[in-house]
């Protein structure tokens, strides 16, 4: 990162604000694994994650000893000086400046010459000195790529073409079947460990029993492994012809974790016992202490699992009747530990309608669909008497979504799980109702440091319950940061990135105006 730029003052916009990406080239990232392996400590499996861990950790000595790269890529703000009006250009002119640039790109008018460069890039790889997984193809003139605009996540006008992910051969040395939150059973592949682009791999979803039969793997098959998007593993398919007499992998009659019968449902086999299955018990319980469901800081994995394994919690209800000395019989847990715990639970009485109808893990419903719930219907008892014509009627729920929303407050178990939680005192708060679209909507908001008029999870509902979303990090998806009394480094990113900043009091009239 250049710390005087090389053009001359009068060659400069008076603000300029840009963008680039921080990363390990392969030599420094093997010298950094070299020395932390002659030190006795356990080399960085991947340069990616290495880069984000050593940022993350805010400390400027530790990076500069790693070596680092960063390529710039795009100019976010130029005030005081004329920003150039191509993509091209903007390039050129970070080049100028003197921040580092990526040097293999091209400009091009048709899609053979985007294909032909795409094919060039994928047999270079290996050459460059550092990992890519493919090329961005980018609409050149930033006045039509203002009038295209950007999706929540993604730009309009750019796109990534992924090359083919690098596979390695081992052996699926079995498949287990693990069971989900909501009673899918899944087929997991377990390998002899293989390392695969700088990561060792030894599992990999199989998906659903006609992905296994598609691809006609058993245990001891010789197969052939990727990295989707050079991220997730994956079973590509078997590599030799399978041998005489193999048995093939077949979904189990009886559920793993409860014996229950499975039942099947188009691609997928699940166990029909719901909350009576240790396993699914245990899926809904994380999930709903989770930080974006009733957020329960302390009751991590292992927790939750002696809790069900014990008998101490059978429903998500039996939860908020546990208190400190519960916690204390528990391995790993001492007096201040316990209270906390106990406190946290105690404190998610009262969450927000969103939270709490995305905290009970309906099918199909992720935040941004309970947030519309609850800004459509209000209050808890609207949403459980609502029909599926009703909340198919909302824009953008789909007669799927909203035939598994009627079905799950249909159940009869599952409302007796809500008259459960209802009489152990957890009762989500009514949401503001309207008829219109929320007027926060597509707005991405971070908070840092403390609020006068609000905990962190009351500014995060108020915001969400407006059609806002609230998230822990900052990124360039993030509209505002709302920064109390003391901030964190939250802050410190958001001018780094030209992200705006807003007070508590610029908050509250966000909420009250909208706007």
């Amino acid at each position: 990162l250049p710390l005087r730029l090389s053009a001359e003052e009068r060659d400069l916009p008076g603000t300029l604000a840009v963008r680039g990406e921080v990363m390990f080239d392969d030599a420094s990232f093997q010298a950094v694994n070299r020395a932390r392996a002659e030190a006795g400590r356990e080399p960085f499996a991947n340069p990616r994650n290495a880069a984000a861990g050593l940022i993350r950790r805010l400390e400027p000595e530790a990076v500069a000893q790693a070596h680092l790269s960063i390529f710039f890529y795009d100019v976010l703000l130029v005030e005081g000086g004329a920003r150039p009006d191509t993509h091209w250009a903007e390039l050129a002119a970070l080049d100028a400046w003197g921040f580092p640039t990526e040097p293999h790109r091209r400009r091009v008018r048709d899609l053979d010459a985007i294909a032909a460069f795409h094919a060039d890039m994928a047999e270079r790889r290996d050459r460059l000195g550092y990992e890519i997984d493919g090329v961005v193809v980018k609409l050149d003139p930033i006045g039509q790529r203002d009038r295209l605009g950007t999706r929540h996540r993604s730009p309009r006008w750019a796109v990534a073409w992924k090359f083919p992910p690098r596979q390695e051969v081992t052996t699926l040395e079995d498949i287990t079947v693990q069971v989900g939150t909501t009673g899918i059973l899944t087929p997991v592949a377990l390998l002899k460990p293989v390392d695969v682009s700088g990561v060792t791999v030894a599992r990999a979803s199989l998906h659903n029993t006609d992905e296994v039969k598609r691809k006609d793997v058993a245990p001891g098959d010789r197969v052939r492994i990727a990295r989707a998007g050079d991220v997730i593993p994956e079973v590509v398919g078997r590599v030799e012809k399978a041998p005489r007499g193999r048995q093939p992998f077949s979904m189990p009659a009886e559920c793993p974790s409860c014996g229950t019968e499975t039942v099947r449902e188009g691609a997928y086999v699940l166990c029909p016992a719901g909350l009576a299955c240790p396993a699914q018990l245990r899926g809904r319980i994380r999930h709903m202490a989770g930080r974006e469901a009733l957020d329960i800081n302390g009751l991590g994995d292992r927790t939750v699992a002696r809790l069900v394994d014990r008998g101490m919690v059978r429903d998500p209800a039996d939860l908020f009747r546990l208190g400190r000395d519960d916690f204390l019989k528990l391995e790993g847990f001492a007096e201040r530990s316990a209270r906390q715990l106990a406190e946290a639970i105690q404190g998610a009485r009262r969450p927000s309608l969103a939270r709490f109808l995305f905290a009970l893990a309906i099918p199909h419903v992720g935040r941004r669909i309970a947030g519309q719930l609850a800004r459509a219907f209000g209050s808890l008892d609207a949403v459980r008497k609502a029909k599926a014509e009703d909340i198919a009627a909302l824009e953008g729920i789909g007669p799927e979504v909203a035939g598994a929303v009627a079905a799950f407050f249909a159940d009869p178990d599952n409302r007796k799980v809500l008259d459960r939680l209802d009489a152990a005192g957890v009762r989500p708060e009514p949401a503001e109702t309207s008829g219109g679209p929320a007027p926060l909507q597509g707005l991405t908001l971070v908070f840092t440091g403390e609020l006068d008029g609000f905990s962190r999870r009351e500014a995060e509902d108020a915001a969400e319950a407006r059609g806002a979303r609230a998230t822990g990090s900052v990124s360039g998806n993030t509209d505002y940061v709302v920064a109390g009394r003391n901030p964190g480094s939250k802050l410190d990113e958001a001018k780094e990135k030209g992200i705006p900043v807003i007070d508590e009091d610029a908050f509250r009239a966000m909420l009250e105006e909208g706007t």
